[in-house]
């Protein structure tokens, strides 16, 4: 187990860098002047002189990448002798808008990211298995017409859609729950808690259904392979052959969508939810550097995305690993 998990480390160490350098390449190669975005509106030939030579843009664009490589685990300055700004390890850069250090900004924002993201995965995870396996048993009954509906009618909603109706009624007319906000946990749990049920439900409703209807499929098509109908015929109770032997089998293909699924959400694929609640997370943050032509906050964004999901499917091979043990000999 060692070995195969240190194997899939080094792969996704290596898939992290190959994708770093091409962000790079497009962030900072394709543009024909990063130097004139980052001076914005007031834009001279001589003060586009002094970015390039600040922020070293006139330098070849390989050893721009290894100075940004280099300055991640090692800290740098920009702003050459005039106004240096010190960028300390971890260094992702310094912000055109603002020059903020462009890791703090990112780390700001990605506990509002993280805590939407397990909130919401926990949610509908949970309800998704539950309803598919229920469904899967109970075929063609009652329950499973319902679980069905509900999963074609929750895949239709969008997101938006659904966060103003849940906060019509639970919030401005029943006055059951508090206006939804993000509070750091280590501040208040409680408010954390309250200020996130709206948008975690908001969000969890698509996946819940998508989830739903991915495990009753699968639960179905697993239930009649023939080493499920040799152990019901050896007399096993059903309890184990649904959940020692059909669900095992099918809970791979699910596994591997959760992993993309949640790496993408805490990548900041939640943005539409962020925007509706006004929750500061890196979905909106990713927005608001498209929109100031923000290159290095740019860049920081899609990269942390990026990781997020190499490091969650590294999370599914290990998980497949402890499910299947021939995985690990891949």
């Amino acid at each position: 187990m060692t070995r195969y998990l240190i194997r899939r480390l080094l792969s996704a160490v290596a898939i992290i860098v190959v994708i770093s350098f091409i962000t790079f390449l497009i962030f900072f190669a394709v543009p024909s002047s990063p130097a004139v975005l980052a001076c914005g509106k007031t834009c001279t030939p001589e003060r586009i002189a002094q970015i390039n030579q600040a922020l070293g843009l006139s330098k070849p664009i390989l050893v721009q990448y290894w100075d940004f490589a280099y300055g991640f685990f090692n800290g740098r300055t920009f702003g050459g002798s005039s106004v240096p700004i010190q960028c300390n390890f971890p260094c992702l850069g310094i912000s055109f808008h603002d020059n903020s250090n462009v890791w703090d900004t990112l780390m700001g924002r990605a506990p509002a990211d993280i805590s939407l993201a397990i909130g919401s995965a926990v949610v509908f995870l949970i309800t998704g298995l539950g309803l598919g396996i229920v469904s899967a048993i109970r075929k063609g009954k009652a329950i499973d017409k319902f679980a069905v509906g509900f999963a074609l009618f929750g895949i239709s909603l969008p997101i938006y859609f659904t966060a103003l109706i849940l906060q019509y009624f639970f919030v401005d007319k029943w006055a059951l729950l508090p206006s939804p906000n993000y509070t750091p946990i280590t501040q208040d749990p409680s408010q954390w808690f309250q200020g996130l049920i709206l948008p975690w439900a908001s969000l969890a409703i698509g996946f819940l259904a998508f989830y739903t209807r991915l495990t009753r499929s699968t639960m179905l098509e697993t239930m009649g392979e023939d080493y499920v109908r040799t152990a019901r015929a050896k007399g096993l109770s059903r309890r184990s052959v649904i959940f020692k032997h059909t669900l095992r089998a099918a809970i791979t293909p699910i596994v591997t969508i959760f992993g993309m699924d949640f790496g993408y959400l805490i990548g900041g694929a939640a943005v539409i939810t962020e925007s509706a609640f006004g929750i500061p997370g890196i979905g909106s943050l990713a927005v608001q550097s498209v929109e100031n032509s923000d290159l290095p906050v740019i860049m920081a964004t899609t990269l942390f995305a990026a990781v997020a999901v190499v490091l969650a499917n590294v999370v599914v091979d290990v998980v497949y690993g402890i499910i299947d043990p021939r995985v690990r000999l891949a």
